[in-house]
């Protein structure tokens, strides 16, 4: 079967990667059992999913025992690099100004998200010395 080249995961996907992520290779019937702990899937679903996220290479099935274990083959830190800058390019036009401004400004920042956010900010401005 050939593989598909864009691998960027869907939010069903992702949901999948956040289980994998957290855990570490699974089963489809572990992956389902948390996914219900929040929505109700069918276990044939999460199966098409896990099935199409190997075709896409998100995941690797080991099929070397009766039990199929899936392990993620994209890393959380990439992955999420990946949607931010898609969802920056089509949403702020690139801005990274505009998308901090807009979460600052929906959402109170705590003490200590202001504090890391300054430090961060003090880290770049080295940087660029």
């Amino acid at each position: 079967m050939k593989k598909k080249k864009n691998n960027t995961p869907t939010d069903s996907e992702l949901e999948i990667l956040h289980v994998l992520w957290e855990n570490g290779p699974s089963t489809v019937r572990f992956v389902n059992d948390h996914l219900n702990k929040k929505k109700e899937v069918g276990y044939t679903t999460t199966l098409k999913f896990m099935q199409i996220m190997t075709d896409k290479l998100l995941v690797r099935r080991n099929t070397e025992s009766r039990t199929h274990i899936y392990e993620a083959l994209v890393s959380e830190s990439d992955t999420q690099s990946k949607l931010l800058t898609g969802f920056l390019e089509s949403t702020f036009g690139g801005s990274a100004m505009k998308l901090v401004m807009q979460a600052l400004g929906s959402h109170k920042a705590s003490k200590q998200e202001l504090d890391e956010l300054k430090e961060l900010i003090n880290n770049i401005e080295k940087n660029q010395k």
